[in-house]
């Protein structure tokens, strides 16, 4: 099936759909300027500094760096936390909220994504699963407790030559441990996961109420392929969206090689005419 009739296919698709899940890796969060990580020298692109202390993803992003590192560690996480909060989403996401407006079940997204950038374009939480977690929500270190809470009041302050945060670090409510992000990271056995599970079950009930389904997979990697499992899961109608990595068996569905918010854009063009 060659591009043009892909495109044609996937449009298809979603006027006859009832509902729509919106599967996104990192890939969705790079047309906003977001970060990717991919390879290691994607990583230090984007924090140099921890190059020059010579540390990997793998090794900051890890429930250890915040016991040996910790200034390091908030340093990274925190920078990240303020990226978030300061970046406007795409309109691509704009896109999905209009196509999802018309559907009678509405959407639901599904996203490995920990930067809350669906909530900030209006996808109410309720309607979003985070399999990963999510920045603004904060964990004790020790997991003391299952309590997770929000990081509203944590304003993180960084010194980016160095990788370093500045100001005081989160602590635990309730034994005034340190605090850290309430995401899965590698190594990671501390990790409360309730929130993502009360959202993982919404999620299975909202998808039994669909007939006719139709998932958009957004950026999603092999590396890690949580998300690209999950939308195979729910097939046959996946359109995945990835500008290098969009093969799918077409027992799944359709693949579009290109980035999230031009192919968005392009098919609404199609669904608008």
């Amino acid at each position: 099936m060659n591009q043009a009739a892909i495109f044609e296919q996937a449009a298809a698709w979603l006027r006859e759909a009832d509902g729509l899940l919106i599967t996104a890796g990192a890939g969705m969060g790079v047309d906003s300027g977001l970060p990717d990580f991919r390879g290691p020298e994607g990583f230090w692109r984007a924090y140099p500094a921890l190059r020059n202390h010579g540390f990997s993803f793998e090794e900051i992003a890890n429930p250890e760096g915040f016991v040996r590192h910790p200034q390091l560690a908030w340093g990274f996480y925190g920078h990240r936390l303020a990226l978030y909060r300061s970046t406007a989403p795409h309109d691509g996401f704009h896109v999905l909220k209009r196509w999802a407006a018309r559907m009678p079940r509405g959407a639901f997204v599904f996203t490995s994504n920990v930067d809350g950038q669906f909530q900030r374009a209006g996808f109410g939480p309720e309607r979003v699963a985070e399999c990963h977690g999510a920045i603004d929500a904060l964990q004790c270190i020790d997991a003391c407790t299952n309590d997770i809470w929000p990081a509203d009041g944590f304003d993180p302050i960084v010194d980016e030559r160095r990788c370093e945060l500045v100001n005081a670090m989160p602590r635990c409510p309730h034994c005034h441990a340190l605090a850290r992000p309430n995401i899965l990271m590698f190594g990671d056995w501390s990790w409360i996961e309730t929130r993502s599970a009360r959202q993982a079950r919404r999620l299975a009930a909202w998808l039994d109420g669909v007939a006719r389904l139709v998932v958009v997979e957004l950026g999603a990697g092999r590396t890690v392929p949580t998300v690209r499992r999950f939308s195979e899961r729910n097939g046959p109608r996946v359109i995945r969206i990835n500008p290098r990595e969009h093969a799918i068996a077409p027992a799944f569905g359709v693949g579009i090689a290109g980035g999230a918010r031009e192919t968005l854009l392009r098919l609404d063009g199609m669904l608008r005419a």
